[in-house]
């Protein structure tokens, strides 16, 4: 068997990877859009499929992120009509995702978009975590799979695959995207059996994520200089995870405060402003059974992490419009959560050209910003009082730029290196994928150093 990697080796989008069973069968993990400047460092890049399919007999999605996902569109208008593996929840919550590229990228035609996902839900095989999966393929080869909890966002899962060809069996689990420990909402990752062949995320191969706690304390101060000097608090982010994070947190600090006497934090809005948010925040609230012990424990005091009495969720475009009207000319304090989480488009784009150049705003982000994205250019001429060109126009930068690193929804080095630790079965081979050139080396280094398996990098 071997491993074609379609995306996600030279940085952390457009994730596909094809196992290649034998010269009559292959499946592929991910199938996600390129992002920013990797879109420009592709020979062909155009999202079309640009590999044969003949042999692919199915697609295992491991989360439903656009760089893991996004392709699948052009998947199916290739020709594609195998079965689309994914965890429960990503079943549920896929069909909104890709409704919402379509309409971004495609179509506003409703008919054409209900028809795309009409079809979609026929391909889509939604399965239990832990269950054996057994994929038909050509011939006398066999290969099955079993899903486990991630810890990335809902539905988020690693793929351990069985092979037996010629009399011989082998397993590969691809991590896919490996989520923190004390991720809101979530469960962590769940440890490993182990395997033959690991593939395996580096996203933040090269550092260590500071405490939860840590940035609680960090965004709270913020929006307490936010009520000092009237400003708005911008904070794209990710419709998927990382919103739902946010939420949660904010209505930690805001519970925590309410009752003390003269605290100003519990008039402050927190605005959500993204259509595919507030439906997946929707969607989250009846995924219950997925939630983690903490959060079940806060559903039982009464308070709702999701939905609290200072949220606002704006859906229709103008009230967006008003909304930014109505935060620049009247310097009122507020939290402005929207998407897209690397500033490549959506409504955060409006709100960064009419607020950017204002020093009493503040810009935080609490994700990773790809090399090319706006978001990325923003965190690093930003706090050097320079510029970035959104949607063609020429904006300075005024603004106070934060991150929080603590919010990543991404394991770092140490959560990488425990991941492997755990195995009770290592692995003969380790391949990293989906990071920078600088996080792979780094975390290829220190496997090296803990453990005595080959590491590869692709090229």
């Amino acid at each position: 068997m071997k491993i074609i990697h379609h995306g996600a080796i030279n940085g952390v989008t457009g994730s596909c990877h094809e196992l290649v069973i034998d010269s009559r069968n292959s499946v592929l993990v991910d199938c996600g859009l390129f992002q920013g400047a990797e879109t420009d460092s592709r020979h062909n890049s155009a999202p079309e499929i640009d590999f044969p399919l003949k042999q692919v007999k199915a697609l295992v999605l491991t989360h439903v992120h656009i760089d893991h996902c996004g392709r699948i569109p052009y998947l199916l208008a290739a020709g594609f009509k195998g079965p689309i593996y994914c965890s429960q929840p990503s079943a549920k919550l896929l069909p909104l995702v890709m409704a919402d590229a379509l309409k971004v990228s495609f179509t506003r035609d409703q008919r054409l978009i209900n028809n795309f996902i009409k079809r979609l839900q026929e391909y889509l095989v939604p399965i239990d975590y832990h269950r054996s999966v057994s994929i038909p393929l050509s011939g006398s080869s066999e290969l099955s799979l079993s899903l486990r909890r991630a810890g990335h966002i809902f539905g988020s899962a690693y793929v351990t695959f069985r092979a037996r060809v010629n009399n011989i069996s082998e397993s590969i689990l691809f991590s896919g995207d490996l989520g923190a420990p004390y991720t809101p909402l979530l469960t962590a990752p769940e440890k490993p059996y182990g395997c033959d062949t690991l593939i395996l995320e580096s996203t933040y191969g090269d550092r260590i994520h500071p405490p939860r706690r840590n940035r609680c304390l960090q965004l709270e101060k913020i929006l307490k200089k936010s009520l000092q000097n009237g400003g708005t608090v911008l904070i794209p982010a990710f419709s998927i995870g990382r919103t739902q994070e946010l939420l949660y947190e904010l209505e930690t600090i805001l519970y925590r405060k309410k009752k003390k006497a003269g605290n100003s934090l519990k008039e402050l809005p927190i605005i959500l402003d993204s259509p595919l948010a507030g439906k997946v925040t929707e969607i989250y609230k009846t995924l219950k059974p997925w939630w983690d012990k903490e959060a079940h424990a806060r559903l039982r005091q009464g308070r709702h992490p999701l939905c609290f009495d200072q949220l606002q969720i704006i859906e229709d475009h103008h009230t967006h419009e008003n909304m930014i009207q109505e935060l620049t000319k009247n310097q009122s304090p507020a939290v402005v959560i929207a998407a897209s989480g690397m500033c490549t488009g959506g409504r955060i784009v409006n709100y960064l050209r009419a607020m950017l150049n204002d020093p009493t705003t503040d810009v935080l982000f609490a994700g990773y910003q790809a090399q090319g994205t706006p978001g990325r250019d923003i965190l690093q001429y930003g706090p050097q009082g320079g510029y970035v060109f959104l949607d063609g126009q020429r904006i300075t930068i005024k603004a106070a730029i934060h991150t929080l690193p603590g919010y990543s929804a991404h394991a770092d080095q140490a959560n990488l290196v425990s991941f492997v630790r755990t195995m009770r079965k290592k692995p003969k081979k380790i391949i990293l994928v989906h990071g920078d050139s600088r996080a792979k080396e780094i975390l290829g280094d220190k496997l090296r150093e803990n453990f005595a398996i080959p590491i590869e990098i692709p090229a």
